[in-house]
């Protein structure tokens, strides 16, 4: 009678350590959650080390995208894994989505505050923008010198949109001692900064295509605000309650309370939670849609209140990009 032999897997003979270490590669490397998740799916042992926390603390944005529409109680798990392992990305993620779109202010400003300490950059700019617009709570619960303190931390690890919020601040004097000369210097950095990208762009165009200047990577939680606030029962939700998103497309933020965001006062059509967003739209959009050039040349963007005081002691005016302000700094 012929013995049958044993065929040995040498996947079955690899430690556990080693499969976590190529976990750890993939998770970090992912181009999509498809393709995490498709690895997972291939046996009980790789489902069961894929959740292992040092495997959840690697992974990258792009492993922790969410689509709104897919939306769940099992992503919102997942995400929550991912934060109790350590991982920064996903405290940023979550944190953003339950302050803007699940309404969770304190846990919310809690995820990305712990983001912060680990210096996420974008975690420390969003933390900013909330001290400066006062998102959350009433007109008197912004904190402008909390604001320009995050800005300061965020501008040097380079963030742009920090190093212009911040040199706006100093130049207007607004939630810091006025100084013009460090204010203009700061702009001329971010000015820098947004050049040297062109740059690499004209090193590498094709020449038989037309140029395109670059603007900042669309992230994912910020893909996934726009998404969640564009579907039909949260944009009527938002627009019941008289508010208003941020006017740049690839922003995703709803004002918090009515009248939270500035306006364009050459048009009154758009709205921005920050400078930033304001300047992006400017160049992509808005400056072919704001007016004639005599009329938008120096007008402000208005930080008005309902009942308040326009451009009052506590309000910021910013100027329009590519008129008066930083857009011809250099």
């Amino acid at each position: 009678m012929k013995k049958k032999l044993r065929i040995s897997d040498p996947f079955e003979s690899l430690h556990d350590d080693i499969i976590i270490s190529i976990l750890c590669k993939l998770s970090s490397t992912a181009s999509s959650p498809s393709d995490f998740i498709s690895i997972l799916d291939t046996c009980k042992r790789l489902n069961k080390l894929g959740v292992h926390p040092l495997v959840l603390s690697k992974a990258c944005s792009k492993t922790l995208t969410v689509s709104a529409k897919s939306w769940c109680e099992e992503a919102h798990r997942f995400l929550k894994l991912c934060v109790n392992a350590g991982n920064v990305e996903a405290c940023y993620i979550l944190g953003m989505i339950r302050f803007y779109c699940l309404q969770n202010r304190r846990s919310g400003a809690s995820l990305m505050a712990k983001a912060a300490i680990k210096s996420h950059a974008s975690a420390l700019y969003s933390l900013a923008l909330i001290q400066f617009n006062g998102s959350g709570g009433l007109k008197t619960d912004k904190d402008l010198r909390a604001g320009v303190a995050l800005c300061a931390r965020v501008a040097c690890l380079g963030h742009v949109d920090a190093l212009r919020e911040l040199a706006h601040c100093l130049q207007d004097g607004y939630g810091a001692r006025k100084n013009v000369h460090q204010g203009r210097r700061l702009l001329v950095q971010a000015n820098a900064r947004e050049f040297a990208s062109v740059i690499n762009v004209l090193k590498n165009k094709d020449k038989n295509k037309p140029l395109v200047l670059p603007l900042p990577l669309m992230h994912p939680v910020n893909k996934f605000m726009v998404e969640w606030f564009g579907l039909g029962e949260n944009r009527e939700n938002v627009a019941c309650h008289g508010l208003r998103m941020c006017s740049y497309e690839a922003c995703g933020r709803p004002e918090t309370r009515i009248s939270e965001f500035r306006r364009c006062s050459g048009c009154g059509k758009v709205n921005y939670c920050s400078r930033g967003c304001q300047g992006y739209d400017w160049r992509v959009r808005h400056k072919g849609e704001c007016g004639p050039m005599e009329e938008w040349v120096g007008h402000v963007v208005d930080d008005v209140e309902v009942g308040g005081d326009v451009n009052g002691e506590d309000d910021r005016t910013v100027e329009i990009e590519g008129g008066e302000g930083d857009g011809i700094e250099i």
